[in-house]
């Protein structure tokens, strides 16, 4: 069993709904602090500033990165570079769906494909994404440079 340790810390007065901020810091041992927020268009929070929606797609998007990675590696493909461009869809209740765009760059022409199939596996293997009772699409792209 992993145990994540993260400290929320907020300070102020809540004399009325739109009177407080919702401004606060999140903290994890070793770490410099994250600023941190509400969504300011659900939470009236400051725009800035993480809020718990950006760090959910973050999370899901890092952890198909990492897993990622980690399969090109062990299969010798050298990967020169990642971008991913992800977004999350949520209604008023719930996220709906989290689409990841990976945008890779490999050295070999020959393996644009067998990488490609490699962000699958990623998925399957993503702690985060199995943790989410909503939908996790790909939309990955290889390309050889």
């Amino acid at each position: 069993m992993h145990s994540y340790t993260v400290e929320i810390v907020w300070t102020g007065a809540t004399t009325g709904y739109r009177a407080y901020s919702r401004n606060h810091e999140a903290y994890a041992p070793g770490r410099p602090p994250l600023p941190s927020s509400a969504d300011p268009v659900v939470g009236r929070g400051d725009d800035d500033r993480w809020n718990p929606e950006l760090l959910l797609v973050a999370s899901l998007s890092q952890c198909h990165m990492l897993w990622y990675l980690h399969l090109c590696t062990s299969a010798g493909i050298v990967v020169t570079g990642y971008r991913d461009e992800a977004v999350g869809s949520m209604d008023e209740t719930r996220f709906q769906r989290v689409v990841l765009r990976p945008r890779v760059t490999i050295t070999d022409p020959a393996r644009v494909a067998e990488a490609g199939g490699l962000h699958g596996e990623a998925h399957r293997r993503c702690f985060i994404a199995n943790s989410v009772n909503f939908p996790v699409e790909h939309e990955p792209e290889v390309v050889a440079g």
